[in-house]
């Protein structure tokens, strides 16, 4: 949300990463700003193309908690806390994420998913439609 700082770890295509917090992104427009927070840039302020982009991560911390084993599965996850549909990503350099989006659409340039797990480092990602292989919705998101 404008104004609402944002811890992000932002993808790029070409494989790359910056960690950091945005006060402006916005899924319709094509740039934000983000304050990179980690790395050789620290202190830098980044104009980020959205089209130059994998995915936005939108995280609860930079580090992550690398002993919690999150669950990936939708039948591992608690079935009464899953509100939106049923989502599997399969990005273009093999990533696969699986999660629930309330606003997913073959037409639009991306979309939300938030995590099987509610204990995952990320809140919410937003994937960017290009980046994408291919998107499974529905029971066979969970294959």
């Amino acid at each position: 949300m404008i104004g609402e700082r944002n811890n992000v770890v932002v993808h790029f295509k070409d494989g790359s990463l910056l960690k950091g917090f945005t006060h402006d992104f916005v899924a319709e427009r094509p740039l934000f700003h983000l304050h990179v927070e980690h790395g050789p840039e620290t202190g830098a302020v980044k104009d980020v193309k959205v089209a130059d982009l994998k995915a936005v991560f939108f995280v609860k911390s930079y580090e992550g908690r690398k002993e919690y084993q999150e669950k990936k599965s939708f039948e591992d996850a608690d079935a009464a806390s899953l509100h939106g549909i049923k989502i599997r990503v399969e990005f273009k350099d093999g990533e696969i994420v699986r999660g629930l989006s309330l606003g997913y659409s073959k037409t639009k340039k991306g979309f939300f998913i938030v995590p099987i797990d509610p204990l995952s480092n990320n809140e919410r990602i937003y994937v960017v439609a290009d980046a994408a292989a291919k998107v499974v919705v529905g029971p066979a998101a969970e294959q």
